[in-house]
């Protein structure tokens, strides 16, 4: 490997070892997030199934007095009400997976299946930080090692097409 091509291999490494050092840092602001949309969305599906004791109904039999409702709009506020049961069940399900993997584990947790919302909006207002912790050295040395690879398979890559367009001019006409 020529000097140039150790030198754009080290700057993809250290570029991809800056990206992916971030990925805990990210995981970690969206647990954060999590916890204030599982914090909020308790209170709605507490409220909802205390509403519903008072009047002797569980929380289906309460979603199934909506569902038969002759008014659309109970109807539709009951398919509204389980939605939101139904994504406070999914994120505190996730905010328990995130709470109990590894540091180093977390951002795959995260990416297996993310909320889309609490994602875009992480994405949104992510703060990058120092990767000081251990996960954060770990993700930043496998994007520096992917990064290096990557630019030594393209920097292969090159050199096999410049020796092969070399190697075609050289060939004698006839």
């Amino acid at each position: 490997m020529g000097s140039i091509a150790r030198i754009i291999a080290i700057v993809a490494g250290l570029a991809g070892g800056t990206v992916f050092s971030q990925a805990p840092e990210f995981a970690q602001q969206y647990r954060q997030r999590i916890g204030g949309a599982v914090d909020e969305l308790r209170v709605i599906v507490e409220d909802f199934n205390a509403q519903a004791a008072d009047h002797h109904l569980d929380r289906q039999q309460a979603l199934s007095a909506y569902a038969q409702s002759s008014d659309d709009f109970l109807r539709d506020r009951g398919v509204s009400m389980q939605t939101t049961i139904t994504r406070y069940e999914t994120l505190l399900s996730q905010q328990m997976k995130l709470g109990t993997a590894a540091p180093v584990a977390k951002p795959f947790v995260l990416l297996r299946e993310p909320d889309d919302v609490v994602f875009a909006n992480t994405w949104r207002d992510f703060v990058p930080g120092v990767p000081v912790s251990f996960a954060g050295l770990v993700w930043g040395a496998i994007g520096f090692i992917g990064g290096w690879v990557v630019a030594a398979l393209l920097g292969f890559g090159v050199r096999r097409v410049v020796r092969e367009r070399g190697a075609y001019r050289q060939v004698p006409r006839a």
